[in-house]
């Protein structure tokens, strides 16, 4: 039986776990939903030596990246056949609207974040980095920030940005299962500005349009200040190409329409509703 090793089992990871676990594998996780306390060091080196995958959700800190420190050896020593890490598109910094690639050099904001993409790059040959841009997904999207009155239009025109469903991310890990080694972008066919997203939830919930504001005027946090200081386009080719995958949202429209049928709050924190089929 296979056997998934999640380190930190957050929102997307929650999704990835729920996933392997209706495909019949064995899953363990650290975090508060999982089953392994982080800082128990000898269940959790038992896990990575049981494990035939093992993935990271975990975020760098300013000092690094918590589980290479703590277990980066212990992992680079397993026996596991597949290693994951999910990144951040962040690494790529500002292109001003271009089209990036895995290719693209890492020059993102945070060191941290760009030192820990090199890490697990380097860790094994076996390491798969994934590049996430915004996710979104139940509970988690721009209907829920119209809903509750915290969704803005910032008067920049030309500011883009690539965003990918949860599910989408799942899918692609899995895919990744019987794919190569490498960094991959997982991402949606259609970057646009998170104008028009806001507009299109709204649309759909029938409601108005927030008022179009300065980047002054919104008064908005250092760190959503720093989103609207990044412009790039994400190519997720690579991950077509090698993973066979395929978004099942190609753009935000139809994410933000399967969200909108979602009412319940039940049904909106549910896990996917059917595992991908992977050939191991």
């Amino acid at each position: 039986m296979p056997n998934l090793l999640i380190f930190g089992l957050g929102y997307t990871a929650l999704r990835i776990a729920a996933s392997a676990n209706a495909l019949g594998w064995e899953v363990h996780a650290t975090g508060s939903a999982g089953d392994l306390s982080f800082d128990d060091v000898g269940n959790v080196k038992l896990a990575i030596a049981q494990a035939s995958h093992i993935l990271s959700s975990v975020p760098p800190v300013v000092d690094g990246d918590p589980v290479l420190q703590s277990y980066g050896e212990a992992i680079r020593a397993s026996s596991a056949q597949w290693i994951g890490y999910l990144s951040s598109t962040g690494v790529y910094g500002d292109a001003r609207g271009a089209w990036v690639d895995e290719s693209a050099p890492i020059r993102g904001r945070r060191e941290s974040r760009n030192q820990a993409d090199r890490d697990w790059q380097q860790l094994s040959p076996l390491t798969r980095v994934f590049r996430l841009p915004g996710i979104y997904g139940p509970g988690r999207s721009a209907l829920d920030r119209v809903k509750q009155g915290n969704a803005h239009r910032i008067d920049l025109p030309h500011q883009v940005f690539s965003r990918i469903h949860v599910d989408d991310i799942v899918s692609g890990v899995l895919a990744s299962f019987a794919g190569p080694p490498g960094s991959y972008n997982l991402a949606d066919d259609a970057p646009c500005s998170q104008n028009r997203v806001i507009e299109a939830a709204c649309d759909l919930l029938d409601l108005p349009h927030p008022p179009l504001l300065s980047l002054e005027a919104a008064e908005l946090s250092r760190e959503a200040r720093a989103f609207y200081s990044e412009n790039r386009r994400v190519s997720n080719a690579k991950a077509k190409h090698l993973l066979g995958w395929m978004p099942a949202y190609a753009d935000f429209a139809m994410g933000l329409r399967a969200l909108s049928a979602i009412t319940s709050p039940a049904i909106a924190n549910a896990p996917p509703p059917a595992a991908i089929a992977v050939q191991l």
